[in-house]
């Protein structure tokens, strides 16, 4: 047996280490690509055909009159895996740039989410209460029901949704990771 397979001789999936399960690390991923048709499934593509999980996707133009996009990927695996994720991504012709924001160093992330909550009463005036000191402001409300936005880091954002489950959490919508380097350089 070698360290690519396990003990039944199978191969490793990339989220496997032949050490233990405790070196697996989340890093997002700042991917630079031509704004055409078919890029984004060529990546997607990149991840699924070889196993990488995607936690986190976002995409949107960055350079209009440069027709450039970029796509924000947060994943997961070892560190072995995600080099590899890194080098593979490198390979594809649309893609300009990848760059590791978790390796790179300081970065600035944030998502938004829009987190809707039923309840009267008592569970009303706590929701309330609990949006204001997470900074969520109110963007709908009905007599049984609010709508709040929220931007911040995942996990205050899964702070402020584990609090307003028991209160009556009915829905969550968010958007997914948006991420930039700190400093003056470009990505």
């Amino acid at each position: 047996m070698n360290a690519l397979t396990n003990p039944a001789g199978a191969p490793l999936s990339p989220y496997s280490s032949a050490m233990s399960k405790e070196n697996i690390e989340t890093h997002t991923l700042s991917v630079l690509v031509d704004n055409e048709p078919g890029v984004l499934a060529r990546v997607v593509g990149l991840f699924s055909g070889r196993g990488y999980n995607i936690e986190s996707l976002t995409v949107a133009e960055v350079a209009q009159s440069e027709h450039l996009s970029r796509i924000t990927i947060v994943t997961s695996g070892t560190p072995v895996a995600i080099e590899q994720i890194g080098h593979q991504l490198e390979r594809l012709v649309p893609i300009h740039k990848v760059t590791d924001l978790t390796l790179q160093g300081g970065s600035v992330q944030r998502e938004l989410a829009m987190i809707k909550v039923a309840g009267k009463g008592a569970d009303r005036e706590e929701a309330l209460r609990l949006a204001d000191a997470f900074r969520a402001r109110v963007v709908d409300a009905s007599i049984e029901s609010f709508v709040f936005e929220l931007t911040g880091t995942v996990d205050k954002i899964n702070q402020f949704v584990e609090l307003m489950r028991p209160i009556g959490l009915v829905e969550v919508s968010r958007t997914g990771v948006a991420a930039i380097s700190r400093g003056p350089q470009p990505m």
